[in-house]
């Protein structure tokens, strides 16, 4: 692992601050349980953003999960307020300005709306994507509620 080099990882640091330090790897941490295998923690601690389409806004939603849990749609459209879709790659890079992949939860085009899922809250420290397949960065629950100006809710499927 090396400090940030690419543009998009360092997009990324740039939104970040000196607080934070993204990482990169030579193997892909694409996916969470790649990610969880690069870093040496367990798939749970990974911070996987997921962005979805406002059906009616078309407003970006950025939902951060535990890599270990699968999304309840319903539970997100509810606390969102509106019925939500899928969004498209090309809606993803528009909106954030990422890939598909390494959607990091900061730096965004259009601010999303943020929601995270609550499961993540039992961790002293967690991993999110940082712009591409193989960048992360360290932080705390409570960091990323305070940088994705999100909210904690449980959209966990059960």
């Amino acid at each position: 692992m090396t400090p940030a080099a690419s543009p998009a990882a360092l997009r990324v640091q740039a939104a970040l601050g000196e607080r934070f330090q993204v990482l990169e790897f030579d193997a892909s941490t694409r996916t969470s349980a790649d990610a969880a295998a690069a870093i040496g923690c367990t798939v749970a601690e990974i911070a996987k953003s997921l962005i979805f389409r406002g059906a009616v806004s078309n407003r970006p939603v950025l939902v951060v999960a535990s890599g270990a849990c699968r999304v309840d749609e319903t539970k997100v459209a509810a606390a969102v307020g509106e019925t939500i879709a899928r969004a498209d790659a090309d809606f993803v890079r528009e909106a954030t300005g990422f890939s598909i992949g390494g959607v990091p939860p900061v730096g965004h085009k259009v601010p999303p709306i943020a929601l995270i899922d609550e499961s993540l809250m039992r961790f002293a420290e967690i991993w999110a994507a940082a712009g591409t397949p193989n960048a992360v960065f360290r932080l705390t629950p409570a960091d990323l509620v305070e940088m994705t100006g999100g909210r904690a809710v449980a959209i966990q499927r059960q």
